[in-house]
């Protein structure tokens, strides 16, 4: 890895949330009217899912949120702490010092908002089919409550940001803050990347993810993501080749850079969409025993590929990575690593 890479070169933003995570039964995801492998945001129904949680099942804590894990992996690879910077906001409690810890533990840069007005947000993960299948159930809670006023404070931070990533997830919180941190990225030529994130997002936060997509150079999202934004967005497919190039050829602001669009799809191989063609990396097929937990896969993919990008390495390096990541990922219980990354392109 590079020692010389600055202090602060990556910006994520994104929900920190606390995962409390623990392995149901389909009845248990039947009676608060959950599907597995899917992810929705908490209403009224779900509110006493997470006591039930921690009351009843053995449930962990992991410090989470989609951009936060991103971060911590790419600072896994990157050996050198504080290369990466995350914003989010909590509240002023136990869980965000749990989440703090945890974060700084893996040599994050964190930035938190606080807020009185909610709790730190969490997230259940409620893990089905030994292991195969995850369903999210986030209720985001404090990570609601960030105002673009937390930018405004830590100018210097963007300005000294060189690439910035932020998950879907976060347009329903502040398509404010997402518009001038891509416009920000626009005017200095800055690498701005985002994540369709859930197929919900491109239904129901259609809008604001179309208005963030023309700053995007770098998008990233999964099979089932990539069919709900076809559909959404009336691209007259479902073969993922061609959605992935009709999103290449979608409007973009700085056409100094083309945008570059990676969809993953589980163990299939990864695509990816560059100059009007598609390229295939094949996922090296773990045996069904390995399989742990693949509920931090796809950020654990962009943590990787961040890592190399970031440096200068190759689109194909990047993803060689990013696929190396989430293959780690997936063998331990929640978005966790143990020892130094052995990668070798």
């Amino acid at each position: 890895m590079s020692k010389d890479i600055r202090e602060g070169i990556l910006l994520g933003i994104g929900n920190p949330l606390l995962d409390i995570s623990a392995t149901v039964d389909d009845d248990f995801l039947k009676k608060y009217e959950l599907k597995a492998n899917d992810a929705i945001l908490a209403n009224e129904k779900h509110k006493p899912l997470y006591d039930e949680l921690i009351e009843q099942y053995n449930a962990d804590f992991i410090a989470g949120g989609a951009v936060q894990n991103t971060m911590r992996v790419a600072q896994w690879f990157l050996e050198k702490p504080k290369v990466a910077v995350y914003m989010g906001c909590v509240g002023k409690d136990k869980y965000s010092k749990i989440l703090e810890e945890k974060a700084k533990e893996n040599g994050l840069n964190v930035r938190y908002q606080y807020t009185d007005k909610e709790p730190t947000g969490t997230c259940a993960v409620l893990i089905t089919n030994g292991g195969k299948y995850r369903s999210l159930c986030a209720n985001l809670a404090a990570a609601n409550c960030f105002s673009p006023s937390h930018i405004e404070k830590n100018k210097k931070i963007i300005e000294d940001a060189s690439f910035f990533y932020i998950s879907g997830f976060f347009l329903t919180v502040s398509p404010e803050t997402i518009q001038a941190v891509a416009k920000h990225a626009f005017e200095k030529n800055k690498v701005f990347t985002m994540n369709l994130s859930a197929p919900f997002l491109c239904e129901f936060f259609k809008k604001p993810m179309r208005a963030a997509l023309p700053y995007v150079d770098v998008l990233f999202g999964n099979e089932s993501e990539a069919e709900a934004f076809s559909k959404a967005n009336d691209l007259g497919t479902t073969d993922l080749k061609e959605i992935a190039l009709k999103i290449l050829n979608m409007e973009k602001i700085n056409t100094k850079r083309k945008r570059v669009v990676i969809i993953t799809q589980g163990a299939s191989p990864v695509l990816l969409a560059k100059d009007g063609s598609i390229s295939e990396f094949p996922v090296p097929k773990l045996p069904e025993e390995k399989v742990i937990d693949t509920n931090g896969a796809g950020d654990a993919f962009v943590g990787g590929f961040l890592a190399q990008y970031i440096q200068d390495e190759s689109l194909e390096t990047s993803i060689k990575c990013g696929i190396w990541a989430a293959t780690q990922i997936i063998q331990r219980s929640g978005c966790t690593y143990e020892g130094k990354p052995d990668f070798a392109p």
